[in-house]
């Protein structure tokens, strides 16, 4: 019996941009232009770059980034994504939230935003990934993708590394950056998460959800070399009934998988946070005392505490890595 029947086996049991600015932005024209006509990053990306990376090497300063993705459409990845965010920034830390749903971003509807530039803007040389950021609640700083947008839809695999390589350009890294991928498993999602240092799955408790999880992490662990899976588990009505859904999924990656999948915690089924959704609010903000806060704040609490990841000899572009790769054969 294969990886697929097994899972259908057990599913049914359960601002203007100043000078400096816009000499980045020309910079990342030019290395979209590179990557996309030769297919590597060229490693010199500036003075200022070097610079930057520099520092952190002295400090000792590593931003820690957090890919959430969810395989299928509806599983709350985005309002996982965006209160997790929120709930380390609101914890003191410096929390960056990129919408990497290139053509269908919403992180910015949910949280009320308006942006006037999108991920676009900065690839065609108009803008810098820093004149991007807008402030969101309690300091979280968001990256908008752009919606309805076919062009973003559309980018190719040298612009995806681009977008990862701008990180790089910025003066300083911050704590965090979630990365709140687009559903499915195309290449622009598969990228952007084996970009990241972890991956964060939401699964829902539905055959759908589970399969195409199951799919998310057969294609990070086959292909780009991911040892290490995080799940939530989304909508559930129970810590029982969370950690059986762990055990669905974690019995099929043990099997068939070599990823260890780690059950990170739970968000219930919780009417303040569909009413946070419909305000355009993140929960955590509008209903601190609510259980699915609770909830986010444990996930954030634990996320805060993870292990370090061995970052030696992954061999593929990542951000805040700062340091060229191939930007194709993914």
């Amino acid at each position: 019996m294969n990886a697929l029947s097994t899972l259908y086996d057990f599913s049914g049991a359960a601002a203007d941009a100043h000078a400096p600015s816009m000499n980045q932005a020309w910079g990342l024209k030019q290395m979209v232009s590179s990557i996309t006509d030769t297919g590597i990053v060229t490693p010199d990306h500036g003075v200022g770059t070097q610079a930057a990376n520099l520092d952190r090497r002295i400090s000792g300063h590593r931003c820690r980034t957090i890919a959430v993705c969810g395989g299928k459409g509806g599983v709350g990845k985005t309002t996982v994504a965006v209160n997790l965010g929120m709930t380390l920034a609101m914890m003191g830390r410096d929390t960056m939230l990129l919408d990497a749903d290139v053509g269908l971003a919403n992180v910015d509807v949910l949280l009320g935003l308006a942006p006037s530039r999108h991920l676009g803007h900065m690839l065609d040389g108009q803008c810098s990934l820093q004149d991007l950021v807008m402030e969101a609640p309690h300091g979280l700083k968001v990256i908008p993708a752009g919606s309805g947008a076919r062009r973003l839809a559309q980018m190719g695999s040298g612009e995806q590394a681009a977008v990862i390589r701008a990180f790089d350009e910025l003066p300083q890294a911050p704590d965090f950056l979630l990365v709140d991928t687009a559903a499915g498993i195309s290449d622009s999602v598969s990228m952007f998460a084996a970009a990241a240092d972890d991956v964060l799955l939401v699964v829902c408790d539905e055959p759908a959800s589970i399969t195409d999880a199951y799919a998310m992490a057969k294609v990070l662990s086959r292909d780009f070399g991911v040892k290490r899976l995080h799940m939530v588990a989304n909508m559930v009505r129970n810590l029982g009934e969370a950690r059986a859904l762990h055990q669905k999924l974690a019995r099929v990656t043990d099997r068939f998988l070599d990823v260890m999948l780690d059950f990170m915690g739970w968000v219930p089924q919780d009417e303040r946070l569909r009413q946070a959704i419909r305000r355009q609010n993140a929960v955590v903000d509008m209903a601190p005392g609510s259980r699915s806060s609770q909830a986010f704040k444990q996930l954030a609490g634990a996320a805060d505490t993870w292990a370090e990841p061995d970052r030696r000899g992954l061999g593929r572009i990542a951000f805040f890595s700062g340091q060229a790769a191939p930007a194709t054969g993914w």
